[in-house]
């Protein structure tokens, strides 16, 4: 199983560079940047906090760091249109050697579609308005000229060139929904999905129903999950991880636990897993700090 790096986004430019580089020495295999606009609230009021825009990092680590996957996760089409996603994926995608992947969803913060003025719709259109979009851009980079016309989106005779290094480009879903599912087992390349090892087992039992809905193998898409990991070393640090752990989302506990919880995601048939920086502290220092000893401790054990 392969791992990947998630730094927030409103880590400073240097630092992102830093971890980027750090996680390919140590042999992760993609890095992951989120494509939002602004901080969640749980209320719908907009936060003025730092954000730093996804596709623009992406290129920048893939011009300077030379083999990491580089993942958007994920780029919501109620805010860019499909034509722009596949321009930006594929000029990164050039840019980088052909290392680039489209994350790709629907949309959801209420935020910053409300702050910045995107239409973000019930959920009912807003998933036909994915299923457009998505439909669109497998066909874009794969080198077809799309003519099409939906009730959201409408293209005439339009080509994308240059086209992706490396014949496509891999498209990755993060989804648990059913039919967003099948949507996921008809365009994608890669299925993504949060949650414990016991909530991705669920999960995917709904991925095959829908491979098999679809007529698609289910070992043709590649699978990647991830968790917000707390890696505790006293029965003190436990209880604040717990009191702040989301349910069916989150690992706690010390290298053995740890080294166990996450082997079980390559027993899944998960591929790869991602180890976010939102649990490893508040300062650079502590999170570089945090990570050295996460890998020694428990990365290492699982390679």
């Amino acid at each position: 199983m392969d791992f990947a790096m998630w730094t927030l986004y409103n880590r400073p430019w240097n630092e992102t560079l830093e971890r980027a580089q750090w996680a390919e020495a140590v042999g992760y295999r993609s890095f992951w940047y989120a494509d939002h606009l602004m901080p969640p609230t749980s209320d719908g009021a907009t936060d003025p906090g730092d954000v730093h825009e996804c596709w623009t990092m992406l290129a920048a680590i893939g011009a300077m760091v030379p083999r990491l996957r580089l993942v958007s996760m994920v780029s919501p089409v109620s805010i860019h249109h499909p034509v722009l996603l596949a321009k930006r994926a594929v000029t990164t995608d050039h840019i980088s050697g052909g290392r680039a992947v489209l994350g790709l969803g629907a949309g959801w913060q209420a935020n910053e579609h409300s702050g910045y003025g995107f239409e973000l719709l019930e959920p009912g259109p807003r998933v036909k308005r994915f299923a457009e979009a998505i439909e669109i851009i497998h066909r874009l980079l794969h080198g077809e000229r799309v003519t099409f016309k939906g009730d959201y989106f409408t293209l005439a005779d339009a080509p994308l060139g240059p086209g992706p290094v490396n014949a496509t480009l891999p498209i990755v879903v993060g989804t648990g929904s059913p039919f967003m599912l099948r949507l996921t087992a008809r365009w994608a390349d890669e299925w993504n999905t949060w949650g414990t090892p016991d909530e991705v087992a669920r999960r995917t039992t709904r991925f095959l129903v829908a491979c098999e809905k679809e007529g698609r193998d289910p070992g043709t898409l590649r699978r990647s999950a991830q968790a917000n990991i707390y890696y505790v070393h006293t029965a003190q640090a436990r209880a604040k991880a717990e009191k702040h752990a989301t349910p069916d989302r989150t690992l706690i506990g010390g290298a053995a636990e740890l080294v166990e919880q996450i082997g079980r995601y390559s027993e899944l048939g998960v591929d790869e897993f991602a180890i976010g920086d939102n649990t490893f502290g508040e300062t650079h220092e502590e999170r570089i700090d945090q990570y050295a000893a996460f890998h020694a401790d428990v990365l290492s054990q699982l390679r």
